[in-house]
């Protein structure tokens, strides 16, 4: 932190912003700026990307020992950078003020560097951070650790392979039943068959019987 003199005007919370970066997404970080002193303290945002960033606000005033939150937005990127690595800075400018300062309608040359004033400067790095899909893999290690979940599965698995057995159990008693009834429709056919033969037979006979039993008669001239 560069200084024109005296002690810290402000102390700033996080000392760098970072981002949980994801694509088509924008991320935000919070800063939270305090006024160390017992003056009015003006302070500005300034940003070496400014098309890539939103800073609310960007501009304001601090009472003595108090406090502002100031959210930094990062854009939706369409393309990670090379390496996650970002090289943008943030530039943090307070000054002090009149306590009839308005934070709408500072002068313009409020944060110019000028003899005698005191300006001081802090520099924030931005951290972009790769955002992973922990969420599943948090809850597959939970499953794995958790004896009752194991317990659970295990029983699942139990019960999946005693059904596959009874139903293949079935089938084969189904299978038996159904070469069963196809053998006894076969004999039941060959016994129809040879009763008829026999029926066919006697019938035969009989009729032999009582053709030869009955008179001749003769054929007259």
């Amino acid at each position: 932190m560069a200084s024109g003199g005296g002690n810290k005007l402000v102390s700033v919370e996080p000392e760098e912003l970072r981002f949980q970066f994801e694509l088509e997404k924008p991320s935000l970080c919070d800063l939270k700026i305090s006024n160390t002193t017992d003056k009015n303290v003006a302070f500005k945002v300034k940003t070496t990307s400014p098309k890539k960033y939103f800073v609310r606000p960007n501009t304001g005033v601090i009472q003595p020992r108090g406090s502002c939150i100031i959210r930094v937005t990062l854009q939706a990127q369409l393309e990670y950078p090379p390496d996650m690595q970002c090289r943008d800075k943030f530039l943090l400018q307070s000054t002090p003020v009149p306590p009839d300062a308005d934070s709408e309608a500072l002068p313009q040359n409020t944060f110019s560097k000028e003899p005698g004033k005191q300006l001081e400067e802090c520099k924030l790095k931005v951290v972009y951070i790769a955002r992973t899909p922990q969420g599943n893999s948090d809850d597959n290690l939970k499953q794995n650790s958790d004896p009752s979940s194991n317990q659970a599965v295990q029983t699942a698995k139990a019960a999946r392979d005693s059904a596959v057995k009874e139903t293949t159990q079935l089938q084969q008693e189904l299978d038996t039943l159904k070469k069963r009834n196809q053998n006894k429709s076969s004999g039941f056919s060959i016994k129809l068959a040879i009763a008829a033969g026999l029926i066919g037979i006697i019938v035969g006979l009989i009729l032999k019987l009582v053709l030869a039993s009955s008179p001749t008669e003769a054929v007259a001239e």
